[in-house]
């Protein structure tokens, strides 16, 4: 296993060029940290470029496996200083990954006769959307669909805050048009948040195949969306701010949608 202590080498060097979302489309390669996320992102099926080992970090790792079905010729020892330049988080368990990205289109979500979706509109922070697939993978959701994007759902920030969820929860990424479209074929009952909307969001029905539709905190859902969707949630706001964090109103809809559904 070659060592890399310089943090002028080129491979170094490159890992951090991946941190632009530009890299990435180039390269067809995104980043991701951890042992845990490695290892969900290969029983996801994720073909792995290169392995970045820190030992110190490394032994005290809770899935000390993971490593073991990856081929020696892409793993890659580095010391604790350069570690900690192409390290994303604190406390980290001494593994920087990359990997080569997926597809993730309508075509490729198998649902269920009764599924529940999240759809997304241009998402622009990678913290929410990493937050979001954590509630999704929690409540077991259907799918996760991302239109319009403002961000890379494989922004290490992403991946980070979504602590692997990215690799576990069934995720599509499309226009808005394209995701309408969608739905009404499926026969799927779409329902959108909105502040003014005159409906309590847990007054409706949704044990019937839904997707609840969110928008970005500073704008809201565009004029799309609200005049496109089957009916306008909100949520109660009883204090002096009338907003929620877009992750936390998603989660809310969507537990209340689970305890419709009885689990």
């Amino acid at each position: 296993m070659e060592r890399i202590s310089s943090l002028q080498n080129s491979r170094i060097k490159n890992i951090v060029k991946l941190s632009k979302a530009k890299e990435r489309k180039a390269q067809n390669l995104f980043i991701l940290e951890g042992a845990r996320e490695l290892m969900l992102a290969l029983s996801a099926g994720y073909t792995i470029d290169s392995v970045f080992i820190c030992p110190e970090l490394f032994e005290k790792t809770d899935y000390p496996r993971v490593l073991d079905t990856l081929s020696d010729n892409i793993k890659y020892e580095v010391s604790q200083q350069v570690f900690e330049k192409i390290a994303y988080r604190e406390g980290s368990d001494g593994l920087i990954t990359l990997a080569k990205p997926k597809k993730h289109t309508l075509d490729d979500l198998n649902l269920n006769n009764n599924p529940f979706i999240i759809i997304l509109e241009a998402v622009e922070k990678p913290g929410n959307l990493g937050a979001i697939l954590r509630s999704a993978d929690a409540a077991k959701v259907d799918a996760v669909i991302i239109c319009d994007p403002l961000t890379d759902i494989y922004n290490p920030n992403a991946i980070r805050s979504s602590v692997g969820c990215i690799f576990t929860v069934p995720t599509a990424v499309c226009s808005s048009e394209e995701a309408r479209m969608w739905l009404k074929e499926n026969k799927i009952k779409s329902y959108a948040a909105e502040l003014k909307a005159s409906n309590w969001y847990h007054e409706e029905d949704y044990t019937q195949p839904s997707a609840i539709v969110m928008g970005t905190e500073a704008d809201g859902l565009t004029s799309f969306w609200l005049d496109n969707a089957d009916r306008r949630i909100k949520i109660p706001m009883r204090g002096k701010i009338d907003s929620l964090n877009v992750s936390v109103s998603t989660a809310v809809i969507t537990f209340e949608a689970m305890r419709q559904r009885g689990f």
